[in-house]
């Protein structure tokens, strides 16, 4: 009879080296993902002070960022560190960054909009918060309504990675989505030779990754794929597309672009401007941007919209239709703060809800709030469409036929809504004519 072959067990030797930081990051609830320093649990920025060697000076000493305080650096090491910051400014010697080209009109009181940054709703007068939500309401009902159709597609290059079943819910919600997009450009009949894929807040790229593939597939050698982003990322999903000449990554701030002067463009005839997910003022700086420059313009837009509570009154650019209505910087102010109550009207942190399911506890109304959560919600949702009407507006004046569509399923994420937008006379915008 044959030997038993001994069990597996789940201990680990203690004498193996530690290679990933053990520190537990409270914002993330995950451990840090850098490498451990040698003979420690944790990397340099994780480091207890016990842990410093004792025969190292003061220089060994790490204080926070002068550029961004939100992580820390060597003090020895701080002069280089200044240097390679994503934080630090880029250089103004490069042709397509110009300072602010795509922020907006300077406003005559900045501090206004510092001011109206910090209102509180729980502190508005009953007066001027119901005078709010009835403009809101309003304008909702006149020009959004219904009109919002379902465009829900999926792309044949993601077939595969969605097919695999190992996958977290996370991570198939991210492909969900990209699947939908390049289903999108190829219904619309925009996956086309000597064109410009231009991915604004393009982030790891995975976005990116699958169109460069399809290119690739649809045999589009004159295509490629502008990336273009403010950070420098780490594992880049972009750097394993498999023919490197496809894909160009422009490290650059969309309010700092100008897109004529990127040499990259003039290789193709056309552009197509396009993102997953452009957080807030992103997006209006990136709309500002496509429409800037008539050397560098810009046939087809597709922008999967989120994050209003992060747009700014300076750089939005449906501000005048807005203040047709009614709609000054103040109510501005007051409408991005009430849109987060669309995808968590009950004003308990996410956490909290989490945690109240799982003991199957009601969802209680907080005390302080003047709307019930059905109500919230509802006004949140309507303030983020009349953001995006806004947006319509402004490519509406500037010839453009422009949508909002519902892309993806509510159950998949709850900023579900794309803008697209395309050119009413595009054959007279082409580079070579």
């Amino acid at each position: 009879m044959a030997a038993k072959k001994p069990k597996m067990t789940q201990q680990v030797d203690e004498a193996a080296e530690v290679t990933t930081c053990t520190y537990w990051v409270p914002r993330k609830k995950r451990h840090c993902k850098m490498s451990a320093n040698m003979g420690s649990l944790f990397c340099g920025a994780h480091c207890p002070a016990t842990e410093e060697s004792q025969d190292v000076d003061a220089a060994a000493e790490r204080i926070p960022c002068p550029l961004d305080p939100k992580h820390t650096v060597f003090k020895r090491k701080l002069a280089k560190h200044l240097t390679i910051c994503n934080a630090r400014e880029l250089a103004s010697t490069l042709p397509y960054i110009v300072k602010n080209v795509n922020a907006g009109e300077e406003l005559e009181n900045p501090e206004d909009e510092e001011t109206n940054s910090k209102l509180k709703l729980h502190e508005l007068e009953d007066t001027e918060f119901y005078s709010v939500i009835d403009k809101v309401r309003t304008l909702y009902e006149k020009h959004v309504g219904n009109s919002i159709e379902d465009l829900h597609l999926q792309h044949a290059s993601l077939e595969e990675p969605l097919s695999h079943e190992e996958y977290g819910q996370e991570s198939r919600k991210h492909l969900v989505q990209a699947s939908a997009l390049l289903g999108i450009l190829e219904h619309d009949q925009q996956l086309t030779d000597s064109t410009s894929f231009i991915e604004f807040g393009a982030g790891k790229g995975q976005l990116a990754f699958f169109l460069a593939t399809a290119l690739e597939a649809l045999s589009l050698s004159h295509s490629q794929v502008v990336l273009i982003d403010r950070m420098s990322l780490r594992h880049k999903k972009d750097n394993k597309v498999t023919n490197k000449e496809l894909v160009q990554r422009i490290r650059a701030d969309i309010a700092d672009l100008r897109m004529s002067a990127l040499p990259e463009l003039q290789r193709t005839k056309r552009n197509v401007a396009l993102s997953k997910h452009l957080c807030g003022a992103a997006t209006d700086l990136t709309l500002r941007c496509v429409l800037a420059d008539g050397a560098a313009a810009t046939d087809y837009i597709l922008i999967a919209v989120c994050c209003h509570h992060r747009c700014s009154w300076r750089s939005y650019v449906g501000q005048s239709w807005l203040q047709a209505a009614g709609i000054g910087p103040r109510e501005f102010a007051i409408i991005t703060k009430m849109v987060s109550w669309a995808v968590c009207g009950t004003g308990v942190s996410r956490e909290r809800r989490k945690a109240m399911a799982e003991a199957h506890e009601e969802l209680g109304e907080p005390p302080t709030q003047r709307l019930t959560r059905e109500q919230r919600e509802q006004i949140g949702y309507q303030c983020k469409r009349i953001l995006d009407h806004g947006r319509l507006e402004h490519l509406r004046a500037n010839g453009f036929e422009a949508s909002l569509k519902f892309y993806v399923p509510r159950e998949v994420t709850l900023e579900n809504v794309v803008l697209l937008a395309r050119r009413n006379n595009p054959k007279c915008n082409n580079k070579d004519s």
